[in-house]
């Protein structure tokens, strides 16, 4: 389907229309993946449009941006990007929700392994954007397999920030999928250890217990990980961060993964193992973040960040 666009995008300090916002072809993240992103959500509420976690967002962003340096060189802050991300909203009239996509690259002017040269720039984009599975997805669930793809070492590439190039692992694991007739893949991590999706964090539940990998296993730090996890245990739910193998996956009562694109999405067969349809811990789970992120939750509100019209 074609991309949705909007009417503009900020880069460094100026709204330029969608098709302007161009950058140079020997620019060093076309070609090295030198750069840092993030993926955000807005969603409808009865106070208008309102960001899912803007600002820890924008920090890690910036967190990221520390471990590329020269993209530590940024001079935007958080609250710079903030406003940036308001503005943006209303400029392209997103009253019902948008994706936001806030990157930091290297611009124009030296091309080589060594980025140092270069000068760090800053964009944001927004767009309305669907469920990222499948529209029947939140409630039917995924198919996924166990991709041949390792996820990245921890010394290979750092996998605490989100960079442009490591996403290239992810990209090989989820062609894999598709082609072999999947819609997602799960990766494990050198040591054999489950680490996550192509773009996702993994939860399982077996016995009522929820379990997901650690962050020593590989997985990122994922913003809406630790809201689920959040919520499974205000819900009165075990949640353990424990080392998952294959066998715990194919075993497992219910399954499903999280993110700001997947949100909360169920799995209903991993590898031609059948776990059937969304489990009641899922649903419990989902529907509380469902609600949760569109104000309909007063314990979660602070989660949120209203734009004003």
């Amino acid at each position: 389907m074609p991309f949705p666009k909007a009417d503009k995008i900020w880069m460094d300090g100026e709204f330029v229309d969608w098709d302007e916002a161009t950058v140079h072809v020997l620019t060093p993240t076309l070609h090295y993946g030198y750069g840092v992103f993030e993926g955000i959500r807005a969603y409808p509420t009865d106070e208008g449009p309102a960001v899912f976690q803007l600002r820890p967002h924008l920090e890690r962003l910036l967190r990221s941006a520390r471990l590329y340096p020269p993209l530590d060189e940024i001079t935007h802050t958080v609250a710079d990007l903030v406003e940036v991300v308001e503005e943006l909203i209303r400029v392209n009239g997103h009253t019902a929700g948008c994706y936001v996509r806030p990157t930091i690259y290297l611009g124009y002017g030296e091309i080589g392994l060594n980025p140092l040269p270069s000068t760090p720039r800053a964009a944001i984009a927004t767009w309305e954007w669907g469920s990222y599975l499948g529209e029947d997805a939140l409630i039917a669930g995924v198919r996924v397999m166990l991709s041949s793809f390792r996820r990245i070492g921890k010394n290979t590439i750092p996998p605490a920030g989100k960079a442009n190039g490591q996403y290239l692992n992810s990209s090989l694991a989820k062609v894999e999928a598709i082609r072999a007739g999947y819609d997602e893949a799960i990766m494990l991590s050198e040591d054999g250890f489950v680490a996550e999706g192509t773009g996702e964090n993994l939860f399982c539940v077996t016995d009522g217990v929820i379990r997901t990998p650690p962050l020593h296993d590989g997985p990122l730090a994922g913003i809406t990980r630790a809201a689920v996890i959040r919520i499974a245990r205000d819900l009165g739910y075990e949640v353990v961060e424990t080392s998952l193998v294959r066998s715990d996956l194919y075993l497992a009562d219910e399954l499903f993964l999280t993110g700001t694109a997947a949100e909360l999405t169920p799995v209903r067969e991993i590898a031609g193992y059948d776990l059937g349809d969304r489990g009641p811990v899922t649903e419990a789970v989902q529907t509380t973040f469902l609600d949760a992120v569109r104000g309909r939750v007063p314990a979660y509100r602070d989660w949120l960040h209203v734009v004003a019209s």
